[in-house]
Parts: structure tokens; sequence; C-alpha cells
């Protein structure tokens, strides 16, 4: 792979960007851009649409949730809390959590491996 396709599939190297901006609503849908994949962890954007969530599950690594734009519920191990732009939560590893568009809104989730 030559060094310019790598650089497009990493929007940010040796550049700046609004995160919220890379990642865009589609009607009806949960939209996803990974920006990080590692052994190590990853970190993803998702862009939901109202009343779109994921379901509950568990995941291998603590992750970090945070907030750009919107609100959602995100319940972690049976607990509610209500989220907005600028807030941000810990999903502990092995807990299990969700998540539920309020309105649209967009997130950035950051996982490392425990």
């Amino acid at each position: 792979m030559s060094k310019n396709r790598k650089n497009e599939s990493f929007p940010l190297v040796g550049q700046t960007k609004s995160l919220a901006g890379l990642v865009d609503y589609q009607e009806g849908a949960v939209v996803s851009r990974t920006l990080v994949d590692k052994k190590t962890g990853t970190i993803t954007l998702f862009a939901f649409d109202s009343d779109q969530g994921l379901s509950e599950h568990t995941a291998p690594y603590d992750a970090l949730l945070y907030v750009f734009d919107g609100e959602a519920a995100v319940t972690v191990s049976g607990k509610q809390l209500q989220v907005k732009a600028g807030m941000a939560t810990l999903l502990p590893v092995g807990e299990p959590h969700s998540v539920k568009a309020v309105s649209r809104f967009k997130m950035m989730l950051i996982m490392v491996k425990a």
C-alpha cells in the first residue's frame, strides 16, 4: 500500500479535521467509521439517527464514549445514563451496555485493551 493510500484511510495524518464531520447521519441507520484499528484498541466514530441504537452487549475492552452532537440513553450494567454533546462515560470491560439515540447524535468510542 502506498503512503498516500494509507493517509486516505486515516484522514487526520498531518492535518486537522472536525471529528464530528468525518461521519454523516443516514436516515434510519447507525453509521460508523473506524479511524484506528489495532490489537491494543480502536477509535470509531458513530452517527445515530433518532431511535437507532446498539443492543446490549459486552466488549473485551474498556471503552470511553464521548458525545459530539445530540443526545442518547446509555445503559451500563442496568443503570441508564443520559448523555449529551460534550459529555462522556466509561464502559468497563465485560460489563453489559447499550446505546439508544434520543435524538440524532454523534459519538466517538475509544476502546483500549484491558
